[in-house]
């Protein structure tokens, strides 16, 4: 390297070290919290903790609360008593120490990650945590954001910082051009199938290349999201131009001199030329189709028009093993092709694809068909913005003419918290995030997809591509 040059940093690096406060050698950096979102969940240990050592939050106004992941969809009535004693300490705990808090029934109440960047709360640069490992949804505004544990909850209500080792930073570059049936959701997957569901375990990622910088914000934080689905602690999309349109008018966002200010300083979050990652991927996405999951982790996936695979085809022993283990839980036979799985139910929601451009895509394969006969189907927007924004649209009525429920904003189906859980071993296609045993409910299989994708499915009854739907009868 020549006298006086510096190597260049990635996107990653220049996030971390601009929020470092103390370095010392062989120890964690301290680093500083921009914005700290917490819900009912995972925050009742972190202020008794508080509490009892006689602290209190040191910047209450950099903290939000959402209920999200125990209040019911259905109404606003709260029946199961566990999930009404988190909401009611979560809402005592946040009048005692002034956090704002958007509770059941407010206007602005949603999922935790959908609510946050709507608000305009989320900006590119900033770091941000949760008690929920999906708070890497919000990287897709350029920002540091990730999930922490709730001991971690509790320090970063007392300091407003957090010790943290610097992680490594792996670079996700997708190439080519996806077909039009191609989404975020799919591309994600096909990831995670590559790579396996610890492949990016201990690093940040960098979400890279011309797929990703058409996408729109919607579709970069579904592909953010669903991050920590690959081991990676978060990832990240450098802001461009796609970023700023989405912010600009936002609340909070600033005006005239002091908003060109801003994007000229968000322009200099890129990955410098030169910089290295400590490991590289690169996918071909131009002969992608929909992909769905067979298994018990994300990266047991394949694309729609293919068989499940034999175990027996794998040659490390511990992911034979776990496909083994996946099939008997599944109830599926290798060889069988995935679009003639039958399931009974179909979740729209969670904070994967729960935002209006979801509800947009599936609503367009629904209009003018009808959910298969023995179907449920459940549509859970992401925010009660979200769901006055598709009422407005219309497309309440296309999802209830065509026989779904349309439901109250909330975690929802996603994760079995709430009311909306799966009972006995039903078959779900759901758009979350998570498809592990259980995860829905007892005994609950779970094919995770693209809204698009669960529409189609929602009609036929059995996993499907929105491309074989037969044409819709015009009479």
């Amino acid at each position: 390297m020549p006298p006086g040059k510096t190597p260049g940093k990635t996107l990653i690096e220049k996030v971390w070290d601009s929020h470092t406060v103390l370095r010392t050698a062989g120890e964690p950096d301290l680093l500083y919290v921009d914005l700290h979102l917490i819900h009912e969940a995972s925050s009742p240990q972190a202020f008794d903790g508080l509490r009892l050592s006689g602290g209190s939050v040191r910047r209450p106004g950099l903290t939000l609360a959402v209920e999200d992941h125990n209040v019911p969809t259905d109404s606003l009535r709260i029946l199961d008593p566990l999930g009404r004693q988190q909401l009611e300490r979560l809402r005592h705990n946040c009048a005692a120490h002034g956090i704002e808090l958007f509770a059941l029934g407010d206007a602005g109440q949603g999922i935790v990650h959908v609510v946050a960047p709507e608000r305009g709360l989320v900006r590119p640069g900033m770091s941000v945590v949760c008690g929920d490992s999906h708070t890497s949804t919000h990287g897709a505004f350029g920002a540091l954001a990730f999930g922490i544990g709730t001991t971690d909850v509790e320090h970063v209500l007392a300091t407003q910082t957090l010790p943290l080792f610097p992680p490594r930073t792996m670079s996700v570059e997708f190439t080519g051009e996806p077909a039009a049936e191609v989404t975020a959701k799919d591309l994600v997957l096909a990831l995670i199938s590559r790579i396996g569901a610890n492949g990016a375990n201990g690093h940040v990622i960098e979400y890279r290349g011309p797929a990703v910088r058409a996408m729109s914000m919607e579709s970069r934080m579904t592909l953010c999201n669903m991050s920590v689905e690959a081991g990676a602690r978060a990832g990240l999309v450098a802001p461009d131009e796609i970023t700023y349109q989405y912010l600009k008018g936002l609340p909070g966002m600033p005006a005239g001199r002091a908003w060109e200010e801003a994007v000229a300083d968000w322009e200099q979050l890129r990955t410098d030329r030169g910089a290295t990652f400590d490991a590289e991927v690169r996918l071909d996405v131009s002969a992608l189709t929909p992909f769905v999951t067979w298994g018990t982790n994300p990266g047991q996936a394949v694309p729609l028009g293919e068989r499940v695979p034999s175990p027996r085809s794998l040659s490390d022993p511990h992911e034979r093993a776990a496909a083994e283990r996946a099939l008997a839980y599944m109830d599926l036979v290798p060889g069988t092709p995935m679009d003639s799985i039958e399931v009974d139910t179909v979740f729209l929601g969670s904070c994967t694809n729960g935002r209006l451009e979801d509800l947009r895509a599936a609503a367009a394969v629904l209009d003018g068909r009808r959910v298969a006969p023995g179907v449920r189907m459940l549509v859970v927007p992401g925010s009660m913005e979200v769901r006055r924004a598709a009422a407005d649209l219309g497309l309440d009525e296309v999802f209830r003419t065509a026989g779904a429920e349309w439901r109250l904003s909330g975690c929802s189906m996603c994760l079995g918290m709430n009311a909306d859980r799966l009972t006995g071993p039903s078959r779900c296609l759901s758009t979350s995030n998570r498809n592990y045993e259980g995860r829905q409910g007892p005994r609950a299989r779970t094919h995770l997809a693209s809204p698009a994708v669960a529409a189609a499915t929602a009609v036929t009854g059995r996993l499907t591509s929105p491309s074989r739907l037969p044409a819709r009868d015009v009479r």
